[in-house]
């Protein structure tokens, strides 16, 4: 199944009822890489096919849950069989976009940027790292990954020249924001930002941030309150 914004239609490979894009609620959609994982986990084992139960726990997420998130996409499993596993992730994948290539280019080149370079989980799910853009010039000119890192000023030209439509941002907060505008005017359409700051992105251009401080705090609000909230 993939779905498509002409005529807001979800083209389905099999049986089910044809759904929109924005009928498919965000929460759905978060979900369906853990059930791209828990497939690829079964079939690494040798499994065919499989119950929404044994799916369900190899994801993570109660079996009534799994069967309406893929009830929502069209997919069903059989009565007394379950789902074909290859089959739903060759969907899934579909679903997700990601039986095409994006190309990534990342901004900010510090230990997490370059870590991000190298991440193997990127061409392992259709992502490519092109370009490598730093403000610094002590980073400048340097490698990472096996790219050449560029200046701030040649983001324009690398991301038209790469053809790039994804981008991480991994920079100071004060200048995240900065960063982020010229990549929406340079073309991006979908930004991962790692900045701890919360950043603006107009209509049509999709932003997912990511607060490694923020989370750490909750964890520590967990633990605190866990053991009897002690100072």
């Amino acid at each position: 199944m993939v779905l498509r914004e002409a005529g807001g239609a979800l083209d389905g490979t099999g049986a089910g009822r044809a759904r929109t894009k924005g009928s498919v609620p965000t929460a759905t959609i978060s979900r369906l890489p853990g059930y791209l994982r828990a497939l690829a986990t079964l079939m690494a084992r040798g499994v065919v096919t499989a119950p929404s139960g044994v799916l369900a726990e190899v994801a993570g997420v109660r079996p009534e849950q799994l069967r309406k998130d893929l009830s929502l996409l069209g997919a069903h499993g059989r009565r007394g069989v379950g789902y074909d596993v290859a089959g739903l992730r060759a969907e899934l994948e579909a679903t997700l976009g990601l039986t095409r290539e994006r190309r990534v280019v990342i901004v900010g080149v510090g230990n997490l940027g370059r870590a991000l370079a190298r991440y193997p989980g990127f061409p392992d799910r259709g992502f490519v790292v092109v370009g490598l853009v730093d403000a610094d010039p002590a980073v400048v000119g340097t490698r990472a990954a096996g790219l050449l890192v560029e200046p701030l000023e040649r983001l324009d030209a690398l991301v038209r020249d790469q053809e790039a439509t994804v981008a991480v941002i991994a920079t100071p907060a004060e200048v995240a924001q900065d960063v982020c505008d010229r990549l929406v005017r340079a073309g991006v359409r979908g930004i991962l930002s790692f900045a701890p700051r919360p950043l603006q992105v107009p209509v049509g251009v999709d932003l997912r941030a990511v607060d490694l401080g923020s989370e750490l705090q909750i964890l520590a609000f967990h633990d605190h309150h866990r053991s009897g909230g002690g100072r």
